[in-house]
């Protein structure tokens, strides 16, 4: 039998916590009374949670010698990680234990070390704070999880299921983790990835390119050169390359690429246009080239996007 500890730090997040407690605890292998011994092991006998407080069966200490231990995310990535807690997850990796965090358990994982070197992911929310504090971790912030092995992390929420079950996969095999799959009412695996989920604000009103951003904007369908954006702009293409990276962090060109894909995930998701009318309306001309850089930037294709995001 494959034991499972999950961590109940003060300020857990109930759905990470229940997402790990239901899947694993859940899953049935022909010939086997039970596929995994589950134990929450509370940072405290009463664990403060976001909107009620947690009593929890067993202590840290439970943690110990278990195959698998579970990170919930936290609703705080501000609030001090306790010594015990830090404690908890390197004595795990010590003794040889598989780390998974789910969501901003992700920072929890990063302030014990372990994931110096690694490539890892969490909630796109707070992916950038995450590679901010934690500079010398490998921050994806597109996928729903990342498997090193040893350590793993996912994005938030339903990314946690997704992990979850592949950890089940990895340790019983497809068809187990097919029927886990079906008992929680989702897909085995998930198209795309986070990139599809992330929510891009409208450029800041505080940029001096503010204008010229706008105008390219209302420009999208146009075939638009870096000559043609200078020109409006009434800047030499260096000056207009330097002050977009100032200011926007990418050249003009890349972030022109960036508005066109959110514009398609707009049209896509409110209008019965063809993929090739929406091409033809961002300014990609074919719908193979949408397609291409739809794929790339945001890790689905345009058709599988609008299953997920079209209004009814």
């Amino acid at each position: 039998m494959h034991n499972i500890a999950i961590l109940a730090p003060h300020g857990v997040i109930p759905f990470d916590l229940a997402t790990a407690c239901e899947v694993f605890s859940r899953v049935r292998v022909p010939g086997l009374p039970a596929a995994y011994e589950v134990v929450v092991c509370g940072e405290a006998p009463s664990v403060a949670a976001s909107l009620f407080d947690l009593h929890t069966r067993w202590n840290l200490s439970h943690a110990a010698g278990a195959h698998t231990l579970i990170i919930p995310g936290i609703d705080d990535i501000d609030a001090p990680v306790s010594e015990p807690v830090l404690a908890t997850i390197r004595a795990a990796a010590a003794g040889g234990a598989r780390i998974a965090s789910i969501c901003s358990g992700a920072f929890l994982l990063a302030a014990s070390g372990l994931l110096d070197g690694q490539r890892a992911t969490t909630h796109w929310m707070a992916a950038g704070e995450l590679a901010r504090r934690f500079p010398a971790v490998i921050v994806d912030p597109n996928v729903l999880f990342v498997d090193n092995g040893k350590l793993l992390t996912s994005a938030g929420a339903a990314a946690g299921l997704d992990l979850c079950l592949h950890l089940v996969r990895r340790d019983y095999g497809a068809a187990v983790a097919a029927d886990a799959a079906r008992a929680a009412v989702m897909p085995l695996e998930r198209g795309g990835g986070q990139a599809q989920f992330i929510v891009h604000p409208e450029p800041s009103s505080s940029l001096a390119l503010q204008p010229v951003l706008k105008w390219m904007e209302s420009q999208l369908h146009s075939a638009l050169t870096l000559e043609a954006i200078a020109a409006h702009a009434s800047l030499s293409k260096r000056t207009l390359s330097r002050r977009f990276l100032e200011q926007t962090g990418t050249s003009p060109l890349q972030w022109l690429l960036g508005a066109r894909v959110r514009r398609a995930q707009y049209l896509l998701e409110t209008s019965a246009l063809s993929i090739e009318q929406v091409a033809n309306a961002t300014g990609f001309g074919s719908g193979a080239a949408l397609r291409a850089c739809f794929g790339k930037q945001v890790g689905t294709s345009p058709h599988d996007y609008r299953q997920s995001f079209r209004s009814r």
